[in-house]
């Protein structure tokens, strides 16, 4: 069965393929579509965004299809930036920019708690599924490591004294907050096997 990854980032669509490993399952990305639009994350929640982007491919194809949104949620800073994670900087956004302005915010924070939480958007013959996932931990001080993507440098998951960009893609797949959000979708796909078959 092919089923759409309503991404066009190349990272993510690298973590999602390893982390789902089901053998019944192609896995196609926008690319793969040939769809070259960006679609506005116009939601005020990160399930709306991920409903925005699966229900606009769905439309578009008529394919099984699924999306996410991920936020980064502090809690110093009113659990910002939250919905806004991916355009933090304004019109400067990049991963470094982001990376920055958070620290500057935090600048003599005694709380650095934080969590990262993604939600997945699943469509199947007209049905929504939701899945969420999160990971807790904290803001370190300064940058670390070279794995990884978006704020994966500054951020420390709980049971760890380094950052995700510090582990390997199997350690971090194993913990995160998409790991478990797709796990979340995997076991829905499995349950319904023989319908997608």
């Amino acid at each position: 069965m092919e089923l759409v990854f309503a991404t066009g980032n190349a990272h993510k669509r690298k973590e999602v393929d390893g982390m789902l490993g089901l053998d019944w399952v192609r896995l196609l990305n926008l690319k793969d579509l040939g769809w070259e639009k960006d679609i506005p994350e116009t939601g005020s929640t990160l399930a709306a965004n991920a409903l925005i982007k699966a229900r606009t491919i769905y439309e578009a194809y008529g394919r099984p299809v699924f999306s996410e949104d991920t936020g980064l949620e502090v809690m110093a800073l009113g659990m910002a930036p939250g919905v806004h994670t991916a355009r933090y900087a304004g019109e400067e956004r990049s991963a470094d920019n982001n990376m920055s302005k958070l620290l500057e915010a935090l600048a003599g924070a005694g709380d650095r708690t934080a969590r990262f939480r993604t939600v997945v958007a699943l469509i199947w013959e007209g049905g929504e599924q939701l899945f969420e996932g999160v990971v807790n931990g904290q803001i370190a001080m300064a940058r670390s490591g070279g794995e990884g993507f978006g704020y994966d440098p500054i951020f420390i998951p709980y049971g760890y004294d380094r950052t995700f960009a510090d582990l390997s893609l199997e350690e971090k797949n194993g913990i995160s907050h998409r790991y478990r959000a797709m796990m979340g979708m995997k076991g829905y796909l499995n349950k319904k096997k023989r319908s997608f078959l």
